[in-house]
């Protein structure tokens, strides 16, 4: 998810102008080894928030045993993201947040409580963020059961599915276009599912829960994905009446946007296609990147590519949506790659040590089973990566998807990836990857 909270004007993905800081501190320092000393985690479902901005962020998660190793599943809509790097030393346990370089470290805060922080390890910035959590039999039908009073009529609209025409709108007063998709899931109660899809990318898997404030009617929604944690409010103008709402998104310790939405079922987002292109002239990318293996490098004018349908996805270990479109890619490419096709993945990470984004990028090929090449080529910031590629005009968010014929040429730049949190237009983002891919192999 898009996706993901990625930035604009530095690091685009998921359409937002906002700055995500993150901790100085030595990520190593706290993935030691787990020692003799409980946990205060018991198995059950928990229900965690973090506290940012005057704001309660709440998300689900299972903490089980699997195979006499503790693991937690962080529960976000239909999502299950199974975390299994958790160590105990001391007073303190540390949950590492999948491929992302964060983690929960918490202690016990009485009976089935914990307290502590979300904390991330990879920017210039400290990047930390309160955290608490309590044991209970809590369900999606209740995530945001302490915060206000559920409302019980069922919209029919909602029911369906709605579709919103979106604008988001941030702090220097600059827009940009979304389509939001909610649905009432009627069948477990108060259940709300959705997410909002921008021109780089979706906001991923949303839950939350149709809720009665002081002010009326509101339409809550929340996510946390291990790298990022998103709560949209929505107030409808009306009560009883989904046409139009006007919110707030806070992202994190400090993203903050406005958002209006009004219901039409024809919304859609302007074509991924035409936001990226080549320079006029251009025709051919020609780069060479190190291979995240020590000593290798990675070219599309390899032999190894040599006549093939080549596709090269700019992407970062640190990117939600580009973890999604890698998900699909991986499998895809392992069931395809005899076809004479190959894909280059181009990480663009958040440290300029080489060995470092190399190290991250590796973990993400060893999590994600990547079977195609990774290579390191620059720091986490769309100028950088439109540099580092100068037969490209501009590269406007992570991921961006790039395909080259046979000839060495480029066809098709698409930017950004509508994930699996979007339904309909997840199937319509891989069948065209796949009608793509066909038309190219078939010249």
């Amino acid at each position: 998810m898009p996706v993901a909270f990625f930035f604009r004007k530095a690091v685009a993905g998921a359409g937002l102008a906002l700055a995500v800081a993150a901790c100085q501190s030595n990520s190593s320092s706290e993935n030691q080894a787990a020692t003799t000393a409980a946990t205060p985690l018991t198995a059950g479902t928990w229900r965690g928030v973090l506290s940012a901005q005057g704001q309660e962020i709440p998300f689900l998660f299972d903490v089980a045993t699997d195979g006499g190793k503790l693991t937690v599943t962080l529960r976000n809509g239909e999502e299950r993201l199974k975390l299994d790097e958790i160590s105990t030393a001391g007073d303190s346990t540390t949950i590492r947040l999948g491929v992302f370089d964060a983690a929960l470290v918490v202690r016990a805060d009485g009976a089935d409580k914990v307290k502590g922080t979300w904390v991330k390890y990879d920017g210039k910035e400290p990047y930390r963020v309160p955290f608490a959590a309590h044991r209970n039999t809590v369900s999606e039908d209740d995530l945001f059961f302490n915060d206000a009073t559920k409302v019980t009529p069922i919209y029919g609209d909602l029911v369906r599915g709605a579709t919103f025409r979106t604008e988001f709108r941030d702090s220097e007063g600059i827009t940009y276009p979304a389509v939001a998709l909610i649905k009432q899931d009627t069948a477990n109660g108060n259940r709300l599912v959705g997410t909002f899809l921008t021109s780089t990318g979706d906001y991923r898997y949303l839950a939350g829960n149709l809720v009665y404030k002081a002010d009326g009617e509101h339409i809550l929604l929340s996510t946390f994905d291990g790298s990022h944690g998103f709560l949209f409010d929505g107030k409808l103008a009306k009560p009883g009446n989904i046409n139009n709402i006007t919110g707030d998104f806070y992202a994190g310790k400090s993203g903050h946007e406005t958002w209006t939405a009004v219901l039409d079922g024809n919304a859609k987002l302007p074509d991924a296609n035409a936001l990226a292109g080549m320079k006029p002239g251009q025709k051919k990318l020609d780069f060479k990147f190190p291979s995240v293996y020590e000593g290798g490098s990675v070219s599309p004018t390899d032999p190894k590519y040599k006549g093939k349908v080549v596709v090269v996805q700019i992407l970062g270990s640190w990117c939600p949506n580009c973890m999604d479109e890698t998900n699909f890619l991986a499998p895809w490419y392992e069931k395809n790659k005899q076809r004479g096709v190959e894909i280059i993945g181009l990480g663009y990470e958040r440290t300029p040590d080489q060995k470092l984004a190399s190290q991250k990028l590796l973990k993400m090929k060893q999590r994600l089973n990547v079977g195609y090449d990774l290579a390191v080529a620059g720091v986490a910031n769309k100028d950088s990566a439109a540099n580092s590629l100068p037969q490209l005009a501009k590269v406007v968010a992570f991921p961006t998807t790039i395909f080259i014929d046979k000839k060495g040429e480029v066809r098709k730049i698409h930017t950004g990836f509508s994930g699996p949190g979007t339904g309909k237009y997840y199937q319509q983002e891989t069948a065209e990857f796949e009608k793509t891919v066909a038309s190219l192999l078939a010249e």
